[in-house]
């Protein structure tokens, strides 16, 4: 799914002013009429949003209400930061980590990293001065490559590891909420989840677009750990 700056996000033609180029690919050219059409890219350049990804957060948040009482988060795949910026205007302590670059966020400590590694976990803890964070954020995806179930299985695997992360690091009284696809592994990893979180629930915001696959997990307050 892609997900753009608020620069970059696409604005509605003048008349007679011509959007897309012959040279462009077939799903580049859907991609940009999808945009074109969107409200929520449109409410998005409103609001200042990075991305429209940020109503689906807001989604969740409103129904579930993750943001409530948190202080330090760690967002997972945050390019290109718009749940880190809804956390920040919250007055959170916010670390967010991708390996693509973020452009700079008053109160948001930026991370060019891979969480999965050594060095990516290390860089994440020392941002967070040893303190363990209370509300972990994976809106991650795969680069995709065509072939939805390739797409799919390479997505799984990301959230299978922010799913180890979270059991290896959130602390008690946090809260989960990451992008999942729906492939059958969401079973498996309500299941892995639900001995350690009061409720474990699947959730597909109005703001998902409904061809999509993803849905959201969302775990709440964790009660005991490893």
């Amino acid at each position: 799914m892609p997900q753009v700056m608020s620069s970059a996000l696409p604005k509605r033609p003048t008349k007679g002013q011509k959007i897309i180029k012959k040279r462009l690919k077939v799903s580049s050219k859907d991609w940009l009429r999808r945009q074109l059409d969107d409200p929520y890219v449109r409410k998005a350049q409103a609001l200042g949003y990075r991305a429209r990804a940020a109503f689906k957060l807001l989604e969740i948040d409103e129904k579930f209400h993750v943001l409530a009482g948190r202080t330090r988060v760690v967002d997972l795949g945050c390019a290109p930061g718009s749940w880190a910026q809804i956390c920040a205007k919250a007055k959170m302590t916010v670390v967010g980590i991708d390996v693509l670059p973020c452009a700079p966020l008053a109160g948001v400590k930026w991370l060019e990293d891979d969480f999965t590694t050594e060095a990516g976990l290390a860089a994440v803890a020392l941002a967070l001065g040893g303190h363990a964070p209370d509300l972990i954020l994976c809106d991650m995806a795969a680069n995709t490559v065509g072939h939805a179930a390739t797409d799919g299985l390479r997505t799984q695997q990301l959230t299978e590891l922010a799913v180890d992360y979270v059991l290896s690091h959130l602390a008690i009284g946090g809260h989960f909420v990451t992008k999942i696809f729906m492939n059958g592994y969401e079973n498996e990893a309500k299941k892995q989840l639900a001995p350690y979180f009061e409720r474990v629930q699947l959730f597909k915001p109005p703001s998902s677009r409904s061809e999509s696959r993803e849905t959201f997990l969302v775990a709440l307050r964790r009660t005991k750990l490893l």
